[in-house]
């Protein structure tokens, strides 16, 4: 009989049953390692964030500072990292395994503190940075802390617009004295360290547009000062790039080109006017229409300290020399001075458009009116003064008039010294429009640019008026002021309509309120108003006037209750964006008793209830 030899099939089987073993082995081991989760980001609590802190015991010039945080998920072990804010000088306290850690550090000085979590892996999570102040020894200044700087970030690269670039940096504007802090701005392509313009000095804001060249490398930091102490940030870098532009649109430098970048504009198309005296001798036609959402839009240049003028002094005083006439509807055109046409500076008909922040000065007739239907337009931010014809009786600073449209609004315009009335509703073939009067304020009319009695009719708001004393011009005003005027501060000129006054002032006029008896107004409401002086005649078919300076007990407008009453500075410099100046002329003394005597009437105040007047406390 044959023999066999086991012995290899031993083996072999033993070998794969070893083999299974270990797969088996290392698929358990695979399966039970457990990958951590990311730790949480831990809250910081003690030292609080911008403040000086509580020490302990101090020893030398080192104080015992206490840190805590709350415990956050996942983390098994943290870094505490304290950096000296004046010398950058970093202490750290690693894997700590409590959420609470006292440390000593120098007295006098402002610090950062931040916690990085951990857990038994490779993740980390890092906190916000809290500032703080370790005060000095009794009766010393605490050093502020230093500005961080934000905008643009160290090696950045900025493109310049229109040779500009803001550079933003956070602090807080009192120190942990509460005094206030100023800030001046050091950039330049040295070091960051050369003398800062006069107008980077003194600063009270967190940011500064500066002038910038293309392609350059800048430095830049900011000092922070209480009056005694000074603190410095970072000095940081940055490149710039390729100028850009702002303009998207046509831009435009002398009469030729103007007219023709009138005559074939487009919906949605700007264009953009150098600064600088553009004489033209013939009127300015505006034919081509924009569209709702869509206008076309005239514009000063942005980039240009100087604004353009429009001159047209080479005109013979005639009704057919008008300045610019606007027969299109939604445009918007703004920041343009219209000086010495032959008639109105600016005549609208069209709808829908938008002037701002223009000037109409020294012409023949009004400055800017509206008629032929115009309707729903808004004259912004714009003056109209110095209007003078020699007929002494139509140059008006505004007018809606004649055969006016309805919707139309001024609001924040001011019109001074003009011949005839700062603002005219006087209707003739138009009845029954509605036109608001918003922010404005009209002063010295019928009074000439030197100083002299016009011959005009020298009304601050005529509010309408017919020639056969039948027609309805419906006028609200909020907020508006008239003062100075030769004849009637607000007036009604036999205007059948309805005349609204919410919050408005008058003093100084021949007469404040001049609303007669004779051809009345339909209704007449007024609250929330004050006169310093005579309040005039009030009369119409329905009255409704309640909580003004003359109608409450006990409640009378003198001389102490205003800051001032001086009205020449009504008259001031606009602020760069086009708003009205900021003036003390009838804002209220602190114990005036026209404060909170108003009634709600859907403006916003301050307090339990409107003031009285056109200026809240």
């Amino acid at each position: 009989m044959r023999k066999y030899n086991h012995t290899f099939y031993i083996k072999l089987l033993l070998i794969f049953l070893i083999g299974g073993i270990t797969l088996s082995c290392s698929e358990d081991d695979d399966a039970a390692i457990a990958v951590p989760e990311a730790p949480g980001v831990a809250s910081l609590v003690l030292p609080a964030d911008n403040t000086q802190c509580e020490v302990g015991e101090v020893v030398a010039n080192m104080a015992e500072v206490f840190f805590e945080w709350d415990e956050a998920a996942n983390a098994e072990t943290y870094d505490l990292v304290i950096t000296n804010l004046e010398t950058q000088e970093v202490k750290q306290r690693p894997n700590l395994n409590t959420t609470e850690i006292m440390v000593r550090l120098e007295r006098g000085n402002a610090y950062s503190w931040k916690v990085i979590s951990k857990n038994s892996g490779e993740d980390v999570a890092e906190s916000e940075a809290y500032r703080f102040y370790v005060a000095g020894p009794p009766g010393s200044n605490n050093v502020p802390f230093p500005a961080t700087l934000t905008t643009p970030s160290s090696g950045a690269e900025v493109s310049p617009v229109d040779g500009k670039i803001t550079l933003e940096w956070e602090a807080t504007l009192t120190d942990t004295d509460g005094e206030p802090l100023t800030f001046t701005l050091f950039a330049d392509t040295v070091d960051g360290e050369q003398e800062p313009l006069e107008e980077w000095k003194g600063l009270t804001v967190n940011s500064m547009e500066i002038e910038v060249e293309p392609n350059s490398i800048y430095y830049w930091h900011v000092e922070t000062s209480d009056g005694q102490n000074t603190a410095i940030s970072n000095t940081y870098s940055f490149r710039t790039g390729e100028n850009t532009s702002s303009i998207d649109g046509k831009i435009v430098s002398s009469e030729q080109e103007i007219l023709d970048a009138i005559a074939s504009a487009t919906a949605g198309e700007n264009i953009y006017i150098r600064g600088g005296d553009y004489v033209f001798d013939s009127t300015i036609k505006i034919n081509a229409n924009g569209s709702d959402g869509n206008m076309i839009s005239l514009l000063a240049h942005p980039g240009d300290d100087t604004r353009p003028k429009f001159d047209f002094s080479s005109m013979s005083e005639n009704s057919s020399n008008r300045g610019i006439e606007l027969n299109a509807s939604y445009w918007h055109i703004k920041g343009i001075d219209v000086f010495k046409a032959g008639d109105n500076g600016m005549y609208i008909s069209g709808n829908g458009n938008l002037i701002e922040f223009c000037t109409f000065s020294e012409c023949s007739d009004t400055g800017l009116q509206l008629g032929s239907g115009a309707s729903e337009n808004t004259i912004l931010n714009c003056d109209s003064y110095f209007n003078a014809d020699s007929t002494l009786e139509n140059a008006d600073g505004f007018a809606a008039k004649l055969d006016v449209g309805t919707g139309n609004k001024f609001v924040g315009c001011r019109a001074w010294n003009n011949l005839d009335d700062g603002w005219d509703g006087y209707l003739r073939s138009a009845d029954n429009v509605t036109t608001t009067h918003e922010d404005c304020w009209s002063i010295q009319n019928g009074y000439l640019q030197d100083g002299s009695v016009s011959g005009g009719d020298g009304n601050g708001f005529k509010t309408g008026g017919s020639d056969d004393k039948d027609l309805k011009h419906n006028a609200i005003y909020i907020r508006s002021i008239s003062v100075g005027n030769r004849y009637d501060g607000f007036d009604h000129n036999s205007n059948r309509g309805e005349v609204t006054l919410y919050n408005c002032s008058a003093y100084d006029n021949g007469t404040n309120y001049g609303f007669g008896s004779t051809n009345p107004l339909g209704a007449l409401t007024i609250k929330n108003s004050n006169v310093l002086g005579d309040v005039g005649s009030i009369n119409a078919t329905t009255l409704d006037v309640t909580n003004n300076s003359w109608t409450m007990e006990g409640v009378e407008a003198t001389v102490d209750d205003f800051v001032s009453i001086d009205y020449s500075e009504l008259t001031g410099p606009r602020k760069p964006d086009g708003s009205l100046p900021e003036v003390s002329f009838l804002h209220l003394e602190a114990d005036s008793d026209l404060i909170d005597k108003g009634v709600d009437v859907g403006l916003p105040y301050n307090g339990s209830a409107p003031d009285l007047g056109a200026f809240e406390y």
